[in-house]
Formats: structure tokens, sequence, C-alpha cells
């Protein structure tokens, strides 16, 4: 089947609901619907009116920036199976090709809903200065600034590429953005058909002269129109339109690959050369012009987009301006705990103290960096292991190991090549590691390694002692500003055994033996969430408090799905945070009646990944069972990737979580969605003048229990849930 019989698929109804079969697949949503609707919730915040104008900008630029990262994964590989035949369901019924159709109704709505909040959001700029004006609407002045730009700036970067027998169709690279150009000869009106590559090197607002106070803009594709009489001399424009190429950017590695960093440097130059997925064109295209680069791209009209405003809405971001801090977020500076502060930074005493348990951003991912780096110029650490995902590319957390391993200390780095669009980055980092005398590994070829370990180990007195940091988000820096996660800094002896084992584990293959408070996927984690889930049913079973409260990003996977349904028809109460993906349908009678499923959208990132269980008692309740994790609830996650899930046993933290976190999260009222059987979120609403509840605005304004030094904890706000 080719891409253009989806159009004629089968067109089921994914929300009409009558006669569900409870125990068919329409008992399951939609994996990649489920993630459009979440696309629509951040698109929807563009048009908040409690956000400051150059944030809903930022929010519009993020579900453009996530629709083309969608594409370039899923919806990729959902078209070649539907090319290749296949026809097997994914969990819910929908086939390949039935899902193409209704993923690309729905992007389309998206992406025109985009063009809309667009339009709005630049007249409400305009009416703050901020400009973004056309050709038409230069002045000389602007004119003259204009021409030193392209002239200094632009032209050198510039390819213009004319197509004809002698100058074949070139290779467009996924995310490439062009101008086709119809030109005429001035002299005796022969035709000239080219492109022009616009430039990623260059910014694609050019910013113009403007009085203080005020900021004007233009588009580059615009500079560069009104210039082509420096690329085709002699030549006049007769039509032009934009177009902008997405590419199949999934990789595929051979399985017995010798060398695994060199096979992934080759992957990675393939994935530039994927096939096209969509191509989004300007409206208005001449239909010659268009004929030959469909042509020249093999793309079919399901694949084209036709636009009526700008193409490629994610670089918007470059008007979110810090000069007008008046239309962003107010200023927010993170916490260093008050007992990390007690010991004058020592983070290994700090430590030592007790368990220690940060919520990023509201405390300061500083202390994860400021724990490796003590520990690469401390005498008395003799190794350090670290787990890499994702970092940011002047990591200050490799910095500290290649300093650690100069040092002599004996360093070992999983870098994990298969984290999506950081295979680059990774490649870079792993080399450099490697140059200064880290051990570096890869870890599985089948599976990617996420999880979030690093491990200290400290020579104190006759004894060695493990500090293990065990977290749910990424060793980046420059996300842990605008990501919610959890830092778990430990020296329980346990738990750094544990982390040893996983570690010897990535490294050696040998399948850890006797843990003692970890789980791991793809091994043990899925059975003990099962596990802890079936506790649950009898205890409601035998009439006591049964609660579970889950907060993740993605909740899928068929076989947790059904426990969880399974507990709820027992009389389990369970209360959902999923910001992302959902594939489980709440409140449907006889099947999910006691779930409930908010997702929060909001100024930070929700990412942190928490399990809580009655445990016979309810929630919330200090003899709960306590969780963090790596690992969402997904296929991948839980069955293809190494994960870890941790018990929180820590008094302090387990109140810190369950009390706090949980309960503030379980209480926001003002940045939350709640979902509907039908697998739709409907925006939570209160009067105006009335309070809601703000999770973010909690956590900002009070510091972390655990955090908490010589003052206590004492005056740290707790919440029941339910609070406002």
């Amino acid at each position: 089947m080719n891409s253009a019989d989806f159009l004629h698929a089968p067109r089921p109804d994914p929300t009409d609901l009558s006669e569900l079969d409870l125990s068919g697949p329409r008992r399951f949503v939609n994996r990649e619907l489920s993630w459009l609707g979440f696309n629509w919730r951040v698109l929807e915040e563009a048009e908040n009116p409690r956000v400051p104008l150059l944030e809903r900008l930022r929010f519009l630029s993020i579900s453009a920036a996530n629709l083309d990262e969608f594409y370039t994964v899923r919806v990729a590989g959902l078209r070649e199976l539907a090319q290749a035949g296949n026809t097997t369901p994914a969990a819910d019924g929908l086939t390949p090709a039935e899902q193409l159709v209704l993923i690309n109704e729905d992007a389309r709505k998206l992406m025109a809903s985009q063009q809309r909040v667009l339009g709005d959001l630049r007249d409400r700029m305009e009416a703050e200065n901020i400009s973004v004006l056309t050709r038409d609407g230069l002045t000389e002045a602007d004119l003259t600034h204009l021409e030193e730009v392209f002239l200094n700036m632009v032209f050198p970067v510039l390819s213009p590429l004319a197509i004809d027998p002698a100058h074949p169709f070139p290779f467009i690279a996924n995310m490439g953005y062009c101008l086709a150009l119809q030109l005429e000869r001035r002299k005796d009106k022969a035709p000239l058909q080219a492109l022009l590559p616009i430039p990623a090197q260059v910014e694609r607002f050019i910013a113009l002269p403007a009085d203080s106070g005020a900021h004007r803009f233009i588009l580059l594709e615009d500079v560069l129109l009104l210039h082509l009489d420096r690329l085709f001399p002699g030549y006049k424009l007769r039509d032009h339109f934009g177009f902008r190429v997405l590419r199949d950017s999934d990789i595929e590695v051979e399985e017995e690959a010798e060398d695994l960093v060199r096979e992934f440097e080759v992957a990675l130059k393939r994935r530039r050369r994927g096939e096209v997925v969509r191509l989004t064109i300007s409206i208005g295209a001449p239909k010659g012009l268009l004929d030959i680069v469909m042509r020249e791209l093999r793309v079919s009209g399901a694949d084209v987009i036709e636009l009526a405003g700008m193409i490629g809405v994610a670089d918007l971001k470059e008007l979110v301006l810090d000069s007008r801090p008046d239309l962003l977020w107010s200023s927010f500076a993170p916490r260093v705990p008050e007992r990390v502060q007690d010991h004058d930074g020592d983070m290994f005493a700090a430590i030592r103290q007790k368990d220690m348990l940060l919520h990023h951003p509201y405390e300061t991912f500083d202390m994860v960096v400021r724990f490796l780096a003590q520990a690469a110029r401390d005498p008395d650490v003799v190794a350090i292991k670290q787990t890499l995902y994702r970092t940011s590319r002047q990591s200050p957390i490799v910095a500290a190991l290649c300093e650690a391993a100069e040092d002599g200390k004996s360093v070992t780095a999983l870098v994990e090549l298969k984290a999506r669009f950081d295979e680059a980055a990774n490649i870079r980092q792993s080399r450099r590691l490697e140059r200064a005398g880290a051990h570096v590994v890869y870890g599985f070829l089948d599976w990617k390694t996420h999880a979030k370990i690093s491990i200290v180990v400290r020579r104190e007195g006759d004894r060695l002692v493990t500090y293990t940091h065990y977290g749910t988000g990424n060793y980046h820096p420059i996300t842990a500003t605008i990501y919610t996660d959890l830092s778990l800094f430990t020296c329980d002896a346990a738990l750094g055994r544990d982390a040893t084992k996983v570690f010897n584990y990535l490294s050696g293959y040998a399948l850890p033996d006797g843990l003692e408070n970890l789980a791991i996927s793809p091994h043990s984690l899925k059975p003990r969430m099962l596990e802890m889930i079936e506790r649950e049913v009898a205890h409601a079973k035998a009439g006591k408090p049964a609660h579970i409260w889950l907060k993740m990003n993605s909740l899928i996977e068929p076989d947790m799905i059904d426990a969880l349904y399974a507990a709820s028809q027992a009389g389990v109460q369970i209360d959902c945070v999923i910001r992302g993906i959902c594939g489980l349908r709440p409140g449907v009678k006889d099947l999910s009646e006691n779930i409930r499923v908010k997702s929060i959208i909001g100024r930070f990132l929700e990412h942190s990944r928490i399990i809580c269980f009655g445990n016979g008692y309810g929630l919330p309740h200090k003899k709960a069972r306590v969780f963090m994790s790596s690992a969402d609830w997904m296929g991948r996650n839980l069955n293809r990737r190494v994960e870890t899930l941790v018990e929180i046993e820590n008094a302090t933290v387990k109140a810190q979580i369950v009390s706090q976190i949980m309960a503030a999260n379980l209480a926001d009222v003002a940045q939350s969605w709640i979902m509907q059987p039908s697998g739709y979120f409907e925006r939570t609403t209160w009067d105006e003048g009335e309070f809601a509840f703000n999770c973010h605005r909690f956590f900002m304004e009070n510091p972390s229990l655990s955090g908490r030094g010589s003052a206590g904890a004492s005056d740290v706000p707790k919440l029941t849930h339910g609070e406002e």
C-alpha cells in the first residue's frame, strides 16, 4: 500500500464508546492519537491568557518541534509498516494504515491551528512593540541595513542551485527549508528553475533597526527574495514557493556491528538521507514547479501539507526575547538545599547525615554536578561510575569525569549511543572520555540503557563507602532547569551494592543476582509493579483501604493497564498524573470507574516517575510503599530498556514524595487537564477570583522536606490529597 492509499483506509471513530467491548482492543486508547492529544494541550497553552505572552510563543514553538519529531520517528515507522503491507493492529485494534489516516487528519488540523494561534500572537506582540515585517513594510533605512546584513552575514553561506539536465535535483536534508524559484532571463525571457536552500546556520529572524524598547524583525527568506538579483544576475522572479522536508529519522544498526561507535556514525549519515515523510509547502505553489519538487522528492499528495502562513513554526523560539522580561515568566532561582549549606557545600557530609531527595528544578541541579566535581578532586575518592543517556554539549559532568580519570581515579562511563537525536553528541562525549583515560562502555546492542545512576566510592578510615545518586531525569544541566525530576542521594550500603551490580551487568552482561532494593527492567521491574498492584487488590478484597498513585510521562503498556483495570474493578482507588500519552480509559463503568487521570501542562515539563501504594493503609500514609523510577510504563521501557525502580525507605524522603510532591500534583487545578473516557482531556476551570492551586508555584515557594538543614523540616508545608 502506498501513501495515497491511506486516504481510502477504513475510518473508525476512536471516541465512540457505544457498545464498548470491555475485553476488546478498544479498551485501550491509541498511542499516536493520545500523543497528538498531548500536543494539542501544549498548543492550547499558547492561547492561555494566564501565561506571559512570549512564553505563549514558546509553547507554540514547542508544539511545532514536537510534531516534527513525531513525524520523523513515529509516523515514519508506521509508513514503513503500511508500505510493507503490514496489517498487524496496535493494542487498540487500529492497523498502521488506519492510524496514518487519523494522524494525517488530526495533524493537518493541528498545523492549521498553529497558524491561527500565530496570527493572534503576532497581533498581541505588535501591541507590545515586537513586530515581524513583510517585504512591503520596509523603509529605505531597513533596505540599506538588510543590504549590509545580506552581504556580510548571509551571502557567503548561500548555494543557489539551478535545476536542469546539467544540474540534477539536489539532496535536501531532513528539516531542510528551501525556496523553489521560477525565474525568467530579462533579455530573452528564457525560463530558469532553481532552488535556494535557506541556511540553517543563520538566524531565521533578522533584526531590523528599531527605536529604544521596540523590536522589529523580518524572516530570512524575505531577505533572500529581496536580493535574488545578487544570486541570479540578469534574471527576474516570476513565481516561487517555500517548502520544508521531514525525513525518516529512525536509526537501524546491524546486530553484529563490530565497532558500535563507528556503526552509529555511519547510521547518523544515513538518517540525513531517509525517505521523505512530510513535505510542507507555502500556499499558492505554481503547479509545474511543485510537480518537479514532488517528483524529485518522491512524495504523493497525501504527504504534502499546504500552509497559509509561516513554514517552520518551531523557529519562533528565536523571538522569545530575554530583553523583554515583562513578557516572560517571573525570574526564578533554584534553591541550594539548606543541609548542603550547613555543611559548607560538602555533598558527602550532607549525604552522610541522611538520605537527601532533591526536586529539580526547584532545587538546583548544580548539586548533582557538585557531587561529581567534588568526587573528581577528592583524594579519598577511588572510583566513579556514571550512566550518560543525554547530556549537554559542554557537559560539566563529563568534564568532572575526565578530570577524575586524568587524576588516576577509576572512572567507568556507560554512554548510551542510542539516545535518539543525541547519538552524535554522545559519540563526541565518549571519545573525550576515552582520551582522558576513562573506561567507556556502551551497554547492550538491543536495549537502551535509560537508567540514571551515579556511584562514587570513597575511602573513609579503614573501609570503602559508596555514595549513590539515583535520578528520574537525564544528567543534562540545561534541561534540568525546566524538567521536574527527582535526585536521590544516599550512602545506604544496600543501594550502593545494587547500583554496583547494575554497572557490572552493563559492562559484563552478567545478570545481577540478589538485588536488595532495586528492580530493573527488562527483568524484574514490571513483575515487581504487577505484584504491588495485586497486593492492593488483595487489600481491597480484605476490606482494607486500597489506593495507588501514579505519576509518569506515558502509560501505554497493555499488561500494566489491564492490571490497573482489574484493580479498579476490585475497588482499588487509582489516581494518575500522566503528562503525555495515556492508553488507559478512565471512568468507564465496569472497567475503570475507580481510575482518574489528569495531565499537568505548565511552566515546567513534568518528567519524574513516582509510584505509591497504600499498602493497606490508603494514601497518603507513612506506611505506604513508595517508589521512584527512570521508567515510564511503556513497552520499550519495561521490556526493551535497562531502567531502575528504587523503593524509598527513608521516612523523611517518603513523606516528601507522598505528602508534598504527589499531594501537590493531585491538588493542582491551575495547570490541570482531566482525561475523559473518550481519551480526550478537558482543562479544569474555575470562577474568576476563585483560588486555583498551582503545584509549580507551590514547589517554587516551599523547600523540599529532605533538603532542610539545621532549621528542620517542621515548618515546610505538606499537603493532604485534595487540599488547596
